[in-house]
């Protein structure tokens, strides 16, 4: 699915001496329901990681099959969290409903500060439940750049601990009290560092955060 970016992971981990110092999380994305453990070995010799921390049945794809294998394997060690993922904002009602009854560690959704869907049900169900949220497409593949980027950040930015639109975007998602982290994808290391910055500073306040969804609406 993501080309060569494991074999990548792996190299990276090795170079920095990393492979104990990393939260290792990847997917499971197959529809062969019997190929959970070889998937996740697979991905695991490819990243040179014994064990991920957390593996994730992506976009529901056979997920019944998998996570059944997937909390067998929770309590023999051989990861540590389990969880789904859904993205571009599809099969919520279903989301929801695995959430509500599987015992699932982890969510994976689509959230930014245009796509709030997941704001309704979704992020306050898993804050009941104790279930983290890794947040994907924050920037929806870019196009929340192409779209305002050209636009000023309203006066009160600083206040809200923003200095330029990726920590506009990326700290309007943290700063959500169910979200654990964003993965901003991205192929440049200026843009890497920029999104960085979104980890200093103040937070939104959540009439900040109201603020911002507003003046978003508003261009």
């Amino acid at each position: 699915m993501y080309g060569t970016a494991a074999d990548v992971m792996g190299e990276a981990l090795t170079a920095l001496d990393a492979e104990d110092r990393v939260f290792a999380a990847t997917k499971i994305w197959t529809g062969d329901e019997s190929a959970t453990r070889d998937e996740a070995a697979r991905f695991g010799r490819r990243w040179g990681v014994d064990r991920f921390d957390l593996l994730q049945v992506h976009n529901l794809r056979g997920w019944q099959g998998h996570l059944e294998t997937l909390k067998a394997m929770k309590p023999e060690g051989e990861v540590r969290y389990i969880g789904i993922t859904t993205s571009h904002g599809r099969r919520h009602r279903e989301f929801e409903q695995i959430m509500e009854r599987e015992p699932i560690d982890f969510v994976q959704l689509t959230y930014n500060v245009l796509d709030r869907e997941a704001e309704q049900r979704l992020l306050p169900l898993a804050r009941e439940k104790g279930i983290g949220v890794i947040v994907n497409r924050p920037f929806q593949g870019g196009s929340l750049f192409r779209r305002f980027q050209a636009e000023s950040l309203p006066g009160w930015a600083g206040d809200a601990g923003v200095k330029n639109w990726s920590e506009f975007f990326l700290k309007y998602i943290i700063s959500h009290p169910a979200v654990t982290c964003a993965i901003p994808a991205t192929s440049k290391v200026d843009h890497m560092r920029e999104n960085m910055g979104a980890l200093y500073g103040d937070l939104p306040s959540p009439g900040q955060r109201q603020q911002m969804a507003d003046y978003v609406g508003s261009l």
